[in-house]
């Protein structure tokens, strides 16, 4: 009964959703109507809350050339560039090894670019030639990825491209296709190609917990650099249809900068912590979704996939930071490598994941599992819940002057103390304005986090 009534409350709030129907640059698509998530899917949705630490894998053929990809095909000769297929061969690629190195860091699911903007697909399919199985190299990267994620007890998501600049009937969107492409656009045969692939992948890999897509703006009119009204319709009914008749505990996310569409199962945020617009992020007129799971996605260094001499200047303190701050705004952390064109995870990618790691040995219990708090993200850190705990991550201590002071706490404190040693920590709790002051006489300039633990009753 439970079960049928929060699919019912999720039914109501996309039906009476001015977003959910008619977002920014959403006229011709309106998501997948009448969509009511199976059981399975919205179990999948509670475990992703939990998660809250992801690996994002951009990988493809363009790393041959160093340069960004599925933008280094954008306006570029497509012959030279077909040329890369005989020479990518990533001997050195390991799926245990990444696998490994996901878990090692703490991660609890990996997304991995099966087909991006270039249109090479990194799995087995007799739907293009234009695939990992035509390389020297001759083997199916997402069936290694696949099995090890399932030996390995981690989640596999597939990102899969909606633009594509390498293909005669993807249709001319906003972004320069590449050059010397022979043939007309035929929009129905494309979109039945992204159907053919879909299916491949979500029938021949095993579990796959989500499809990530990414390029809607590439077909959505632009106007003052906002969105307006789409070129061409993705037809997202059908292929969300699609995805959820083949695999119902699947979760569809996309990458369109928008308010979600109905359908879609968690909300993306590109370079962006939600709401906040950081680091130059995507999403900043996004309507942030009240219901679904969210997810901030982001890279290391400068770049998604492999890109020559790429500065890898972000350090783990910083990276930590974003994972606490998304959990803080009730947000997973999708954190990015781009592996080289021998297939390896460079040095200083690892180097910053296995830090991230050894820090969650410690403070893993005040991330996994942990929902938005009741307060907004603070000058000195963020708050998260569990059960009958409050966690309050203090990530910049300069700013406490020995108290902190909460206001509108709406638990009864029983305890507070240091979640390092376990001493107890002196407050006032004033009931009547629904405020508490915490004693904090000493901490650590320099340390990364510094959490205190308030044990409540709620």
């Amino acid at each position: 009964m439970a079960m049928k009534k929060l699919i019912l409350s999720i039914c109501f709030v996309l039906t009476i959703s001015p977003f959910a129907s008619n977002g920014q640059g959403n006229d011709l698509d309106k998501g997948q109507i009448g969509y009511v998530p199976s059981k399975e899917n919205l179990e999948n949705r509670e475990w992703f809350r939990d998660a809250h630490f992801g690996m994002f894998i951009h990988w493809g053929v363009s790393s041959v050339l160093g340069k960004e990809i599925g933008w280094a095909l954008s306006g570029q000769d497509i012959n030279k560039y077909r040329e890369n297929i005989h020479v990518f061969n990533p001997q050195k690629f390991d799926a245990a090894s990444v696998v490994k190195l996901a878990k090692d860091a703490g991660m609890k699911y990996i997304t991995f670019t099966t087909r991006h903007h270039d249109s090479f697909s990194m799995f087995d399919t007799k739907y293009s030639d234009w695939n990992i199985m035509n390389t020297p190299y001759g083997k199916d990267v997402l069936k290694q990825l696949s099995d090890e994620c399932q030996k390995q007890g981690i989640r596999l998501f597939c990102y899969y491209s909606l633009t594509d600049f390498y293909r005669a009937d993807y249709c001319q969107g906003n972004v320069k296709k590449a050059t010397g492409i022979k043939g007309e656009c035929n929009w129905d045969e494309y979109i039945q190609l992204m159907k053919n692939q879909l299916t491949e992948i979500l029938t021949n890999y095993g579990p796959i917990y989500g499809i990530w897509f990414d390029g809607h703006w590439d077909q959505v009119n632009k106007e003052n650099n906002r969105s307006t009204t789409q070129k061409r319709a993705w037809k997202y009914n059908e292929i969300y249809s699609l995805i959820h008749k083949l695999q119902p505990g699947c979760m569809i996310v996309n990458n369109h900068h928008l308010a979600v569409f109905p359908g879609e199962d968690y909300q993306t945020f590109e370079r962006d912590l939600p709401g906040e617009n950081t680091g130059g992020g995507y999403s900043a007129d996004a309507v942030i979704s009240k219901d679904l799971p969210l997810e901030s996605n982001d890279i290391i260094g400068k770049s998604w996939g492999y890109v020559t001499n790429d500065t890898v200047n972000r350090s783990s303190k910083e990276l930590i930071h974003l994972l606490i701050k998304s959990a803080g705004l009730g947000a997973n952390f999708l954190l990015n490598i781009g592996p080289t064109p021998e297939g390896e995870v460079r040095p200083a990618h690892r180097q910053r994941l296995l830090e991230m790691g050894d820090w969650l040995k410690t403070y893993g219990e005040t991330i996994y599992g942990t929902r938005k708090s009741f307060m907004k993200p603070a000058e000195w850190g963020v708050a998260v819940e569990k059960e009958d705990k409050v966690y309050l991550h203090i990530t910049n201590p300069k700013v406490v002057k020995k108290q902190i002071e909460l206001k509108d706490f709406p638990y009864e404190l029983k305890k507070a103390s240091r979640f390092e040693s376990g001493k107890n920590i002196k407050f006032n709790s004033d009931k009547k304005n629904n405020q508490i002051k915490l004693q904090i006489p000493e901490l650590d300039l320099e340390a990364i986090d510094q959490v205190i633990v308030l044990e409540v009753k709620k």
